[in-house]
């Protein structure tokens, strides 16, 4: 548990110059340690129209009682409701890295129709078990990054703060392309994880609006124009979509987003004390992907010119570019050819391997032996360079 503290007009917040001001915490991430940073994120209700949402960093020192010894930065955003409307998605297709091209380009769409981006929980599904589970985009990443682009509040916040002002229950209703069944509508709750995302924010829908096939996620301006005119945000304040109004693969006019998604404290802390207990000196990582499910994948890759994510192989409007299996599921022979000539190029000190599967730990010793390279004793997926 953390300390209940009351923070008044005096406090050395961004928010804290609104008369009457009041906070309580509502999330709070601990890194540990006697002299770290946390941050918390706080609610300030300054009147029926408008809420502020804080994430306060400072630094703490504690000897069994705590003291508060110095601000070293916060961020305040108040959340009047956008007259402009809000975008609202369910992250449905496949895993982390679909969820994420679409995520960009959802992001994209919603600064180009100027309505506020609603950013959605990521749909995880845990190993042996049913179903999915939902977690906040906060769990990985820093909310206050999309800010940085485009107006955004996360999911959580939206749906007890915002919608009941403007979205009630009885107002609800999910936009899709074309009906998912026939005669059904968009039936946004239908199947895994569909029915789940929405339930884990007690969202139902009481209809359906079909908006293709005039309008399109992806377009120029006088596309993006049309949902101003059909979807007005003061007669539809929230577009509700079954699926992510963004592309996959992601487009390339919109890679330059992925800047904005940054990593939160807690990740970066792991990240530091990984690489801090590697070798001085430069490092190398690989993901094998190299489960039964990507091994199937790529028997539909000879020939074609376009598959998932290939655009980051081939490059994107290359025609003439083709794929191959060895693009797709590379060899031992070249994977350790690419590691032994990155090895070189960078003077590494050490390699870390990370895989869905196989870490091919002891193909990779007998091919790497030579230069050097071994297996650390307490981590197999980290190889020692040794010159």
């Amino acid at each position: 548990m953390f300390p209940l503290l009351e923070l008044n007009q005096n406090s050395r917040l961004a928010c804290s110059t609104v008369p009457d001001f009041s906070a309580k915490f509502f999330q709070i991430q601990n890194y540990g340690g006697n002299h770290h940073t946390d941050t918390f994120v706080l609610f300030s209700n300054v009147n029926n129209n408008s809420i502020q949402v804080c994430s306060v960093e400072f630094a703490e020192s504690y000897f069994g009682v705590i003291i508060w010894t110095a601000f070293i930065g916060s961020y305040c955003e108040a959340l009047e409701i956008d007259p402009e409307g809000y975008i609202a998605f369910c992250p449905c297709m496949g895993r982390f890295g679909n969820q994420a091209d679409q995520f960009l380009g959802a992001l994209s769409f919603a600064k180009s129709i100027n309505r506020t981006f609603v950013v959605p929980h990521w749909v995880e599904y845990v190993p042996y078990e049913a179903g999915s589970s939902q977690v906040p985009f906060s769990k990985y990443f820093n909310p206050g990054g999309i800010q940085k682009y485009h107006r955004a509040v996360t999911m959580d916040v939206f749906m007890a703060k915002i919608a009941p002002k403007i979205w009630p229950p009885e107002k609800r209703i999910a936009f899709c392309y074309a009906e998912r069944n026939k005669n059904s509508g968009c039936d946004a709750k239908d199947g895994n994880p569909f029915g789940p995302y929405w339930d884990a924010f007690g969202v139902d829908f009481v209809g359906s609006e079909i908006f293709g096939p005039n309008l399109h996620y992806i377009g120029n301006l006088a596309s993006y124009n049309s949902w101003y005119k059909k979807y007005p945000g003061d007669k539809w304040p929230v577009l509700a979509f079954v699926g992510s109004p963004g592309a996959f693969p992601v487009e390339e006019k919109n890679l330059h987003l992925q800047q904005y998604i940054e990593w939160n404290n807690s990740i970066k802390k792991e990240a530091l004390k990984f690489i801090s207990n590697l070798p001085k000196g430069p490092f190398i990582g690989i993901h094998l992907r190299n489960g039964v499910d990507w091994s199937r994948a790529c028997e539909l890759v000879d020939g074609t010119r376009d598959l998932f994510a290939s655009p980051q192989c081939t490059g994107y409007g290359k025609k003439e570019a083709k794929l191959n299996m060895e693009m797709c599921l590379p060899s031992l022979n070249t994977i350790t050819r690419q590691l032994k000539r990155a090895v070189k190029k960078r003077n590494a000190t050490s390699i870390f391997v990370a895989s869905d599967r196989s870490h091919l730990v002891n193909e990779l010793t007998s091919s790497l032996r030579p230069m050097g390279i071994y297996p650390d004793a307490f981590d197999s997926a980290v190889f020692f360079i040794l010159n």
